[in-house]
């Protein structure tokens, strides 16, 4: 009987991840016409100061990547006071000054002060020479403009810009400004709640192993105990290795080499449960073997082609991993002639809409999408009876996408 091959599902598209990824690419296209046209000489005065206050500002951006920590705080006001032109910039969350650069640093003490009314009010102040007092006749400091800078509809810092004089189109710069530093703040928060939700979900996928799995593995050992003590050491060691490797404390990506590693690990275990009634195959690329993968990515989608494919199969069950070079990416395939699953089931899986005994599809496929892009999600082709065939695509290299802690 033919194998039926429906239409592959994918997930639908994470609007917040987009969003992230979409103002990466914006940064990273403004950054190659900053290259490119660094390498022309300038005719128009107006083409240099605008070039110049784009790479004035990209600089300003490698220091913010983090958020507002009072380092990156420090490296940020220099380039902040090249783009405003102001004597002095300083910069004060809602407990301490951050930073100050230029002229009449002993008026940074000053700053958190002078801020106070912006913090508490989110409405820009100017400060002029009665608000700024200072016993030194040359002083350069005689007036200030403070900004909010505001992060998920709270103000948490305050940006201020010093000088002798004060003028309206420095005050709208300087609220621009502090409206740009907001938003690069707000961008590093999306940044580590990524993060976060990576974290979350690979501890999601390790509670997921443990009690199924592990359950399986010792009763699979228990019974070699009495009838073949040496085969049950083995499978000791491998049961040892594979929860040291899922557990692991570490990055975010592996190398598709431990990878699967750890899979031959677990396919030793669950061979040890099922017997000859469990074929595996695998076909491996050695050119791929070196490519970065999102920790724990293929385990789940081997260990679900078992369970769903093989455990409720009568007789021998075949499963077939495969990793291809292709181009610029590796293409990795898991396959089973089990029992196969309803499109419509594996739809909801995948768009997380639910969970049952396939959580993990959805995880692995929220996380590929996550590190390489939403062409980079799973695709799964299955009909009841005719089995599952589950694959996706990794770039052999992506940006920020490293293996290691």
């Amino acid at each position: 009987m033919p194998r039926v091959a429906p239409m592959p599902v994918q997930a639908p598209v994470d609007a917040m991840v987009v969003s992230v990824a979409g103002v990466g690419l914006i940064f990273g296209l403004a950054l190659l016409v900053i290259r490119l046209v660094r390498r022309r000489r300038f005719v128009d005065p107006v083409d240099r100061a605008t070039y110049e206050t784009l790479h004035t500002a990209a600089l300003a951006t490698r220091s913010l990547r983090d958020g507002l920590t009072p380092e990156g705080a420090t490296r940020a006001t220099r380039h902040l006071r090249s783009m405003l032109g102001s004597t002095a910039v300083a910069i004060t969350d809602t407990a301490a000054t951050l930073a100050w650069d230029g002229a009449g640093s002993h008026h940074r003490n000053h700053v958190r002060a002078h801020a106070e009314p912006v913090l508490s009010s989110g409405r820009t102040l100017v400060l002029g020479f009665d608000e700024i007092v200072c016993h030194d006749p040359d002083c350069s400091i005689r007036s200030g403009i403070i900004a909010p800078i505001v992060a998920d509809d709270r103000v948490v810092a305050a940006l201020a810009a010093y000088g002798r004089h004060t003028s309206t189109g420095l005050v709208r710069a300087t609220e621009e400004l502090a409206g740009w530093i907001s938003t690069q703040i707000e961008l590093a928060e999306l940044g580590r709640q990524r993060t976060r939700v990576v974290e979350a979900e690979l501890r999601a996928l390790r509670a997921q192993i443990s009690p199924h799995f592990i359950y399986n593995c010792l009763a699979a050992i228990a019974s070699f105990v009495r009838t073949d003590p040496d085969r049950a050491r083995e499978l000791l060691l491998e049961f040892a290795d594979f929860t040291r490797y899922a557990l692991r404390r570490g990055g975010a990506y592996t190398t598709l080499r431990d990878e699967l590693q750890n899979i031959e690990r677990y396919l030793a275990l669950e061979k040890a449960r099922f017997g000859e009634r469990l074929v595996v195959s695998l076909t491996i690329a050695p050119e791929v073997l070196a490519v970065s993968v999102p920790f724990l990515a293929i385990q789940p989608l081997v260990e679900n082609a078992v369970r769903h494919g093989i455990e409720h199969k009568a007789g021998v069950g075949h499963v077939t991993i495969t990793a291809a070079d292709v181009g610029a990416t590796a293409e990795i395939t898991i396959e089973d002639d089990g029992a196969g699953s309803d499109p419509e089931t594996m739809r909801a899986v995948l768009a997380g809409e639910s969970g049952g005994d396939s959580l993990g599809l959805g995880n692995v496929d929220a996380r590929l999408r996550q590190a390489f892009g939403d062409e980079y999600g799973l695709v799964v082709e299955t009909a009841p009876g005719a089995g599952t065939k589950v694959s996706f695509r990794v770039p052999k290299f992506a940006p920020g996408v490293h293996s290691g802690p």
